[in-house]
């Protein structure tokens, strides 16, 4: 069958047309709004530094001033960059962009459970063209940024198949760019530990499949860190003495497109430094978020677990941009295919509402300042303000809170299942619930 051809399904080719269409309009919308992509502007800027031979963390790019704020291997990647001009690098950073929403939307749904690549192609389509109007996914086309790229590259790992011997290689390589992404090592690493002391009391090999994808992950981190450190001594000796360190690097902790505890806490609390309390709110919300997304992957529900840790590393970093919750796309996937599968009206509420959070761009409706002005007007915000700003932090803690629930329920409900009905298929049904 040749794809989208006259022999092509017609709900194929009518998907494919509506992907097009709503693509094409966003590209130009964006033209349109003049966006900047002053990201990928300061990724350029890097991979000349590195082949310059310059500082890399005393470098500032563009008329802003930026920062690099990625560990050393984040550049080296961006030096093919400097082979383009930049109105071909700006189109290659938006189409390439355009292309990764999709494949997040397509992994999102072989980690929802379909399997069969044929199913998930259609749904794709359809889901890739609504979804690229999020405010997430607008931002960070707008900026030029790296998270689509992060979030495939994780879900890439995290949807192989069992003793897949890539499986770990997408999160190390994640995390070597960007920190935040270690988290999922950590959530594997939990989750085998868990396994392999389980296995151990029933007198079985301790070694399992999270284990594995925890060392894949880790030794993929270290190693093209140190092959980094190599190319780049001077710039990982800084990174990882100093830089690494510097919460108030990447921007003001209360700017409103900061989305993560630490954020909102400013906002809250009026202040640039929320220092102990954002500390106390990030360890608890690191326990309970791990803690259910640990407990969701042991009971082969991954969806959830994969799901539960990204919100949780969003939540508890020093600073999540806006553009930094695309993955709030997998999250809202997820919470449609649960509330159509159950037929809550409470949860179809809660979906359509999670939804407007993050297609209402409502955090850009407070005051708010340039993150190179001294006057901060986020430190002045009215009960108002400060909910529309903390949207996303808000859907983030609501996402953690119903999953840990849901877990709850489900355990309930296999605990009342007879022993004799909780061995084979039957076991494996509830398990998956």
């Amino acid at each position: 069958m040749t794809f989208l051809g006259p022999s092509a399904p017609r709900r194929l080719r009518l998907a494919a047309l509506v992907c097009l269409v709503s693509f094409t309009a966003f590209w130009i919308t964006q033209r349109l709004a003049g966006v900047t992509l002053l990201d990928v502007m300061v990724y350029r800027a890097e991979g000349w530094t590195v082949r310059n031979g310059g500082d890399l963390y005393a470098m500032e790019a563009t008329v802003s001033n930026l920062p690099t704020t990625y560990p050393p291997f984040a550049a080296l990647l961006f030096t093919p960059l400097t082979l383009l001009g930049v109105p071909e690098m700006r189109t290659f950073a938006t189409g390439f962009n355009l292309v990764l929403v999709l494949a997040l939307v397509y992994l999102s749904l072989r980690l929802i459970g379909i399997e069969e690549r044929a199913k998930r192609l259609v749904p794709a389509l359809f889901t890739a063209a609504g979804l690229v109007w999020c405010e997430p996914v607008w931002t960070t086309l707008r900026y030029g940024q790296i998270n689509l790229l992060l979030a495939v590259f994780v879900l890439w790992d995290l949807t192989r198949r069992e003793g897949n011997r890539w499986a770990g290689v997408g999160t190390g390589l994640a995390a070597a760019i960007k920190l935040t992404p270690a988290l999922f090592a950590v959530l594997l690493a939990l989750a085998g530990l868990v396994t392999a002391v389980r296995r151990v009391r029933a007198g079985e090999p301790w070694w399992n499949g999270h284990l594995r994808r925890a060392v894949t992950a880790t030794g993929t981190f270290v190693a093209v860190t140190v092959a980094s450190a190599v190319v780049l001594p001077y710039d990982s000796k800084r990174f990882w003495t100093e830089m690494v360190f510097s919460a108030s690097r990447p921007g003001q902790a209360e700017d409103t497109a900061n989305q993560s505890l630490r954020g909102v806490l400013a906002r809250l609390l009026h202040t640039a430094d929320p220092g102990l309390w954002w500390a106390a709110a990030a360890a608890v919300v690191a326990v309970l978020g791990l803690t259910v997304a640990v407990r969701s992957l042991l009971a082969g529900r991954d969806a959830w677990a994969v799901t539960a840790c990204a919100v949780t590393a969003l939540l508890i970093s020093p600073v999540s941009w806006s553009h930094h919750w695309v993955w709030a796309v997998p999250v809202l996937m997820l919470l449609a295919t649960e509330a159509r599968r159950l037929g809550s009206r409470a949860l179809k509420a809660a979906t359509a509402a999670t939804a407007l959070v993050f297609f209402s761009y409502s955090l850009w409706w407070v005051p708010h300042a340039g993150t190179s002005t001294t006057v901060r007007p986020e430190l002045d915000q009215n009960a108002g303000e400060f909910l529309l700003s903390a949207g996303y932090a808000l859907a983030g803690l609501g996402f953690l809170v119903f999953v840990a629930l849901r877990d709850r329920r489900t355990a309930s409900r296999t605990a009342k299942v007879p022993a004799q009905s909780t061995s084979g298929s039957g076991a494996q049904a509830v398990a998956k619930e």
